[in-house]
């Protein structure tokens, strides 16, 4: 986590930085603030702390001579975590992101151990919950749990004070006259404070996401799955300008997989988030500009000029490119339950993660769903619940889900399995459910169980709509349709567009397969752009 490099190690660097100096009590960086890069320290000390914190400031590590200061933040451009202060007069290389960049790709022995420092440090921030936003609202209600949700699933730190019971958040909200109903708020590391903020307002706070370069990429990718961050690995290291777009978080249906067991190359399995923020880390550390949350709302028609493709994002922002990879997965199925969206939230979940582990101890929790995905939450939530109902609409297991994944789940005491049976209905009050009615599929029998925890893992539907007048053809289940006429087999009906993962008609449902799809489409992306590039000299 804290290398000490050597001389020939700064040798190598100087010719990808510039000297800078801090005076003894100077800050190079705050908290919440852009810093310009990482400082590689010749000679001083840099205290690195906690900030945007409430109460006392914490050390975490005092930079000397030899070390360097930064973390992820530092690698995308993106505002600082911790405060940085020079304890005495500093000197030291300054590398700036885009440099940084340079350095991980051209000095690949230098660059492997500042990578894998930059993840250590953000795994330890994370770890610790004391940098970050802070969330002030009532435990377990839906918004701090979508917000608490949003910043784990893009692997930011944050705090969550529980409004009622915390000294340091009952100071707050008297401080700023924080009225119950205004709850939850958040407060960014810069000193704004938001009244129950939407995840992309948060974002922009925290500076997750900001404005779309004014330029023409090589390719736009929708998507930020295992497919999208594949595509945006390969296309970025081969030399395309690329940028990723998703609505949510980075790792797509992945990233909510409690844990991974049948993926190559990892035989002690890994959970879906920490595979799919590699593949995040690996993107950026390529040069791919990524924005998230920013959705593709609109595949606008070819405008004429010269320019083939432009999307409309649904902050208004238009996006222009050389080409399009549709990666935009699936959405949730949800329950055709006539008060479902009154629980949803905070009693009925469509991932198990630590978050939700946390609100089930000890309790009796009921999850819906037969595949592989279902089975690896139901794996997760024995380990913490009392109790796991696993609702099958089918007469087994064995015919929808890996085999390895049936074993361990017949092997769970805790965990029963109810056949061919379905959730029909949902007592309780607004985000407080009481019980949940089940129906047996061949007698018709209902059935009352007392549980406060529903877990949906029903599938998904392809997230197409907003392809709607784009001129891109759609099977009848709403799939992309590629291939055929002699195109490309991840071409789609329009010339450019290129459709990838979950989304794409035929596709396999598996991790694997959708970072396969990911890496092979560039190499149609190279052939379609070579093709424009000759088109466009013939005609000059």
């Amino acid at each position: 986590m804290f290398p000490v490099l050597d001389a020939h190690d700064f040798e190598r660097l100087r010719r990808f930085g510039e000297i800078r100096k801090y005076a003894a009590g100077e800050y190079m960086v705050k908290a919440g603030e852009v810093a310009p890069g990482l400082l590689f320290l010749i000679s001083g000390k840099l205290e690195i702390s906690q900030g945007g914190q409430i109460g006392q400031r914490q050390v975490i590590v005092d930079h000397g001579p030899g070390s360097f200061f930064g973390e992820l933040a530092q690698l995308s451009g993106r505002p600082a975590l911790v405060d940085a202060l020079a304890k005495e007069d500093v000197e030291g290389i300054l590398v700036p992101p885009r440099r940084l960049r340079d350095v991980l790709v051209q000095e690949a022995e230098l660059g492997e151990r500042i990578m894998r420092a930059l993840i250590l440090r953000r795994v330890g921030l994370l770890q610790a919950g004391q940098t970050g936003p802070i969330i002030i609202g009532v435990a377990g209600s839906a918004d701090v749990l979508r917000l608490e949700n949003f910043l784990t699933r893009n692997g930011h730190p944050h705090k969550t004070l529980d409004a009622a019971t915390d000294g340091c958040a009952i100071t707050l909200q008297e401080r700023f006259k924080i009225a119950p109903e205004m709850l939850p708020i958040v407060l960014c590391p810069g000193g704004q404070l938001l009244r129950n903020p939407a995840e992309g307002d948060l974002a922009r706070c925290i500076g997750l996401v900001r404005d779309i370069p004014d330029t023409v990429f090589d390719t736009v990718i929708v998507g930020a799955g295992p497919s999208g961050l594949a595509a945006a690995v390969y296309a970025a290291s081969e030399g395309l300008s690329s940028l990723v777009l998703d609505c949510r978080s980075f790792g797509g249906q992945a990233g909510a997989s409690s844990r991974i067991e049948n993926y190559l190359g990892f035989p002690t399995g890994i959970s879906g988030l920490a595979l799919m923020a590699r593949a995040y880390n690996q993107a950026q550390k390529f040069g791919a500009e990524i924005a998230i949350p920013d959705e593709a709302a609109r595949l606008d028609p070819d405008q004429g000029d010269g320019i083939r493709f432009c999307l409309t994002l649904g902050t208004g922002e238009r996006v222009r490119s050389r080409s399009v990879v549709i990666a935009s997965g699936a959405r949730y199925r949800r329950l055709d339950i006539e008060n479902l969206s009154e629980f949803e939230g905070s009693c009925v979940h469509y991932w198990a993660s630590p978050i939700e582990g946390r609100l089930c101890a000890e309790q009796e929790v009921a999850l819906v769903g037969a595949g592989n995905s279902a089975g690896q939450a139901v794996v997760y939530l024995a380990a913490r619940a009392k109790k796991v109902w696993m609702i099958v609409r089918g007469r087994d297991l064995e015919s929808t889900m890996s085999q390895y994944l049936v074993e361990r789940i017949r092997s769970l005491p805790n965990v029963e399995v109810v056949t061919r049976t379905e959730v029909c209905g949902l007592e309780g009050e607004q985000e407080s459910l009481r019980e949940i009615r089940l129906r047996n599929r061949d007698t018709g029998e209902e059935e009352a169980c007392d549980l406060s925890h529903l877990f949906l893992f029903i599938g998904a539907e392809p997230n197409t709509d907003w392809l709607d007048g784009s001129g891109v053809a759609l099977d009848n289940s709403g799939c992309i349709v590629t291939g055929g006429a002699g195109r490309d087999a991840l071409a789609t009906s329009r010339e450019g567009v290129f459709a990838i993962g979950d989304v794409r008609s035929g596709s396999v449902k598996r991790v694997a397969a959708a970072v396969g799809e990911g890496a092979q489409v560039v190499a149609a992306l190279h052939a379609f752009l070579a093709n424009e590039r000759a088109a466009t000299k013939a005609a000059e």
